[in-house]
């Protein structure tokens, strides 16, 4: 481990039966930039700041949760050097793999206490999603609740918590997995109808419709899966069909227009030649003396 970070060992924090512990505090500039040998589950309850988590520094607000690994160095720093006036709280549940054999008994998932097994043993990386519901919060304060004021069945209250805590997380994660591989699936089927509808005239608003998705999650699924705004990939769709037919037929350039949806002559040749770097007629000579040639 690098010496500029500073190891935190469990028998400092984990010196109950309970194998687990549960803070509330105020972040300051105090805490240097440390790993540890347990599990951290953060909670972001109050007031804005920088979470520094490896190599990255992510900017931070109420209501975003972290789990970090075992050996991962992190710190979280508030936005401003006024402390009392501008706190950064964090809730942090800490817990090993001690803990993680006990849950066992309650955890009846496999999948899951792998997770927290790759988490203990530094085989993922860092997480990090946002409590949409406040319930995560709640879990949060229950757990310190319980951790600094037990009562009868405190134990099996604390431990029901974590398990809840961790069964929440790795639900949202799988969720989030789940709804990226629904959109991948929900726009290929945008990318379809694109195709087969490429002579029509379409619209940001027909996919709207198709897919029930807003004009700005469509916009920034283009840029992902095609490196393209959605008029800049129909127009290379266009220009590319239009290409097709050059090659293949007879037609009049005004008809390939027409036909690859363009009402305007102008646009379609500006596009053309923006994209092939030449004019329909060169394109289509070309092509078809490199055909004969062969």
């Amino acid at each position: 481990m690098d010496s500029s970070v500073q190891l935190m060992k469990s028998e400092y924090f984990l010196h109950n039966h309970l194998q687990l512990f549960v803070n509330r505090c105020s972040e300051d500039f105090m805490l240097p930039f440390h790993a540890h040998d347990f599990i951290e589950y953060s909670y972001v309850a109050e007031g804005k700041g920088f979470h520094h988590i490896g190599e990255d520094v992510i900017p931070v607000k109420k209501g975003m949760l972290f789990v970090i690994p075992v050996g991962v160095p992190h710190v979280f720093r508030p936005a401003s050097t006024n402390v009392t006036e501008h706190p950064l709280i964090i809730y942090n549940c800490l817990f090993n793999a001690e803990l993680i054999n006990t849950l066992t008994a309650i955890i009846q998932e496999k999948e899951i206490i792998q997770h927290l097994m790759d988490l203990a043993q530094n085989q993922v990386p860092y997480i990090s999603i946002v409590d949409r519901n406040d319930q995560m919060e709640e879990l949060m304060v229950k757990l310190y609740r319980e951790s600094s004021v037990p009562g009868i069945g405190s134990s099996t209250m604390l431990y029901t918590l974590v398990s809840q805590l961790v069964l929440m997380t790795y639900r949202q994660l799988y969720q989030k997995d789940q709804d990226e591989e629904n959109h991948s699936t929900g726009f290929d089927y945008i990318l379809h109808y694109i195709k087969e509808h490429v002579s029509n005239r379409i619209r940001m608003s027909d996919l709207v419709r198709i897919s029930g998705w807003s004009e700005k999650q469509i916009g920034r699924m283009f840029l992902r899966h095609t490196g393209q705004t959605f008029s800049g990939h129909l127009q290379h769709l266009r220009i590319q069909k239009s290409c097709e037919i050059l090659k293949n037929s007879q037609h009049k350039v005004s008809l390939i227009a027409e036909l690859v949806g363009y009402r305007d002559m102008d646009s379609f040749y500006a596009a053309f030649k923006k994209i092939t770097g030449e004019t329909p007629l060169a394109y289509r000579k070309k092509s078809r003396a490199l055909h004969s040639g062969r």
